[in-house]
C-alpha cells in the first residue's frame, strides 16, 4: 500500500475540532477513537480503526486540565502501540509543564523533562509541537522533535492590521529571540526587551528595559498567556515610557482564572493568538 493511504489521525479529548481541522485541511479523514473515563475517572482508549502498520498522528495538547490531557495521550500512544501502528507521532500543539523545563530553587522537579520520558516510555516515535517556552526541551527527548514556530502565521496576520511607527517589545529576555523573528517579519521594525524578575511563582517585577517606544504602537510577543500578568506589567511599562498603543501576540492561550478580566482592564487593545488550545470566553 502506498505510504500516503497508511496515514492516520486520531484526536483526544484535548482539542477534537483542531484535530477535524488538520485532517480537512490535509483532505484526509479524522480516525475513530474513543477517549474516556470509568467512573472512578481513569482514562480508558479503544482504537476502533484498523491502524495496523500506519503513521498514526494523535493530536492531543496537554491543555488545561493538563493532568487528564497528558494520561489520555500516554494511554492513547500505548493503545496505538498494541494496535501495531507502524509509526506514532505525539502532535502536542501546546506542551504543558514547559516552563518547569529547569530547577529554579532546590528540592523542584524538572516536569519537563519527566513528561518528555513519559511520552518516550509509552511508545511515541515521534513529537510535533509549537512554541515551547524553552526551545532546550527539543533536548530531552530521545525520539525526533519537529519543534514548529507559529510566528510567521501571527505576522501575517499583524501585517494586515496595517499597523504603523510599530516596535516590538520582549516582554522578557526569553523572548528575544521570537520577537526578533517577528520584527524581521514585519521588515525590520525596532525591537525592545524588557528585564523582568519573578519572586513568586505567578508574580512578576519588571525592572527595565532596553530599547525606545516613545510615540510607538507596541507589538508585545511571547509563547504564552496564562495570567496575564507578564504581559500586563509589559504593557504598562511601554505606556510609561510613552507608547501610544499595545497589541500583543502569542501562540498558546492558556488564560487561567481571572487571566481575561484582567487583561481587558490593562492597556493593551488587542490580543492575536491561535487555536493551538481550546478557546473559551469573551473574543
Amino acid at each position: 500500500m502506498p505510504q500516503h493511504e497508511r496515514i492516520a489521525i486520531m484526536s483526544g479529548n484535548a482539542h477534537p475540532s483542531l484535530a477535524e481541522k488538520v485532517a480537512a485541511y490535509i483532505n484526509r479523514p479524522l480516525g475513530n477513537i474513543e477517549v474516556s473515563q470509568f467512573r472512578d475517572g481513569e482514562s480508558h482508549v479503544q482504537i476502533l480503526d484498523d491502524v495496523r502498520d500506519s503513521d498514526l498522528f494523535l493530536i492531543q495538547p496537554t491543555s488545561p486540565p493538563v493532568n487528564q490531557h497528558l494520561m489520555e495521550l500516554l494511554v492513547m500512544i500505548d493503545a496505538a502501540n498494541r494496535a501495531s501502528a507502524g509509526r506514532i507521532t505525539a502532535v502536542l500543539p501546546y506542551y504543558g509543564y514547559a516552563r518547569q523545563e529547569k530547577k529554579t530553587q532546590g528540592r523542584e522537579p524538572i516536569s519537563a523533562k519527566l513528561v518528555a520520558n513519559l511520552i518516550t516510555v509509552a511508545g511515541a516515535d515521534r513529537l510535533l509541537t509549537i512554541d515551547l517556552s524553552a526551545p532546550a526541551i527539543e533536548g530531552f527527548f530521545d525520539i525526533p522533535v519537529d519543534h514548529l514556530s507559529a510566528i510567521p502565521l501571527l505576522m501575517q496576520h499583524v501585517a494586515a492590521l496595517q499597523l504603523e511607527n510599530v516596535v516590538v517589545v520582549a516582554p522578557d529576555v526569553g523572548a528575544v529571540q521570537r520577537a526578533d523573528r517577528a520584527r524581521q517579519l514585519l521588515g525590520g521594525v525596532p525591537l525592545a526587551i524588557l528585564f523582568k524578575d519573578r519572586p513568586r511563582p505567578d508574580e512578576v517585577e519588571v525592572q527595565g528595559m532596553v530599547g525606545n517606544v516613545d510615540g510607538a504602537t507596541v507589538l508585545l510577543v511571547d509563547d504564552l498567556i496564562s495570567t496575564g500578568r507578564t504581559l500586563i506589567a509589559a504593557a504598562e511599562m511601554v505606556v510609561a515610557r510613552g507608547a501610544e498603543r499595545v497589541l500583543a501576540v502569542a501562540t498558546h492561550g492558556v488564560f487561567a482564572a481571572g487571566a481575561l478580566e484582567k487583561l481587558a482592564a490593562s492597556p493593551i487593545e488587542r490580543i492575536i493568538i491561535t487555536d493551538s488550545i481550546p478557546l473559551s470566553g469573551p473574543s
